[in-house]
């Protein structure tokens, strides 16, 4: 029986074994090859360990009355908890689609207002079937209620744009989101034959997670759908006709994100997501709690969640598309002591080789922005540049230093 027993493996438990005052001896070495703990000093073991990636696992870190150092953000960008709110008309896009003269003026000018001003809006009447949304929610509730362990079969790789995130933890060491992250990649074709998010997530999380896939497939070839719509209303706003970006976007290489915002008990210190334009080049969100604030007349603005409606934002590649015209929108999200936030966000771009440049009716005076692809902005952003505020400036700034050549892309 002993040698039945020796040949048994040997479990290393160092939940237990960091106690035992006896080593087994099967981890004790030659007395040639033993360290020298001269080198261990408290403060050194320390600093090694300050080296290491921070795990944020937000099943424990929501209950901690001392957020890491890593999550509190300098005092000028500490949220004010209690921001005015930002009152929005939303547009309705059944009543553009109507081709009621009148309904069409309407939301074009509302569209046309609010991108100038700030690039922010609400549709509604979107036609995107509620339940679906409903759906999408309670899917992304029961992927980030598991444990950590099973969300990092997803784990996101340094560099890549998709998959799953405890904050940024592996590429950044402060200013750090409060937040976990999923990202899904999407493609259309003509017929939404593509099944490329349902793939993605079979492939990565198992055959368990088929419905799952089977939602969020769905649902964005939805947001594929609006952001479409969405763009054939800015199409008409500013003056190039209902087709142009519509076309334009038809072919796209779009992302899916499902964000989760855990309670914090210094929601005064952290923020969910730090002030930022996004580089893509529209945005769709779906929220059911508050917590995303818009910067608007120089000062920060919550918006109150309208369940049967999405939020719109203009990104920095549509900025320059439009060449100026339409504001790239600073947001940023915050966070809570008692409810955790979730949101649903579709990015719209456009396919990865597609140059980004102005159409002419829009280069009434001077063409404000090289021309570049969605490919080279999206890299920057991925590994050389945080994004932020300013990012297509740096963007530019980048490629022309890289480049060696004062204009940065033709």
């Amino acid at each position: 029986m002993s040698m039945k027993i020796e040949q048994q493996p040997l479990c290393f438990d160092s939940s237990i074994l960091c106690y035992d005052p006896n080593t087994p001896t099967q981890f004790i070495w030659p007395d040639h090859e033993k360290p020298s703990l001269d080198s261990y000093t408290p403060t050194n073991m320390f600093m090694k360990n300050e080296q290491q990636p921070l795990c944020f696992d937000s099943s424990i870190l929501r209950y901690d009355p001392n957020i890491p150092a890593q999550f509190i953000w300098p005092d000028h960008e500490k949220p004010n908890l209690d921001s005015p709110r930002l009152r929005v008309p939303p547009v309705d896009i059944g009543a553009f689609l109507s081709d009621d003269p009148i309904q069409v003026s309407k939301a074009t000018q509302l569209i046309d207002e609010a991108c100038k001003k700030h690039g922010f809006f609400l549709v509604v009447n979107h036609g995107v079937d509620l339940e679906l949304v409903t759906q999408a929610h309670e899917y992304m509730d029961l992927f980030f209620d598991m444990p950590l362990c099973e969300k990092q079969v997803a784990q996101r790789n340094l560099g890549e744009s998709v998959g799953y995130a405890s904050s940024f933890t592996g590429r950044f060491s402060s200013r750090l989101p409060w937040k976990e992250t999923f990202t899904l990649p999407y493609s259309p074709d003509d017929h939404h034959n593509s099944k490329i998010v349902e793939n993605y997530i079979v492939n990565i999380m198992g055959e368990d997670f088929q419905e799952f896939g089977k939602v969020f497939q769905q649902y964005t070839e939805a947001m594929d759908t609006l952001a479409l719509t969405i763009m054939e209303l800015v199409g008409v706003s500013l003056g190039v006709g209902r087709s142009y970006f519509k076309e334009f976007f038809k072919d796209n290489d779009s992302l899916m994100r499902l964000n989760y915002y855990p309670p914090c008990q210094k929601p005064d210190q952290t923020l969910g997501t730090g002030p930022h334009c996004d580089p893509t080049s529209l945005t769709i969100l779906h929220q059911y709690y508050p917590g995303l604030e818009v910067f608007v007349d120089d000062k920060w603005h919550s918006i109150d969640p309208m369940p049967d409606s999405f939020v719109v934002n203009i990104g920095d590649s549509f900025m320059a598309l439009s060449n100026g015209m339409y504001k790239s929108c600073l947001h940023r999200a915050v966070v809570n002591k008692q409810v955790a936030r979730k949101s649903l966000t579709f990015f719209l771009n456009p396919s990865m080789d597609k140059v980004i440049t102005s159409p002419t009716e829009l280069m009434i005076s001077t063409k404000l922005y090289p021309d570049f692809t969605w490919r080279e902005l999206f890299e920057f952003t991925q590994k050389h540049h945080r994004a932020e505020v300013g990012t297509l400036e740096a963007f530019f700034n980048w490629t022309t230093q890289h480049a060696g050549r004062s204009e940065p892309m033709k």
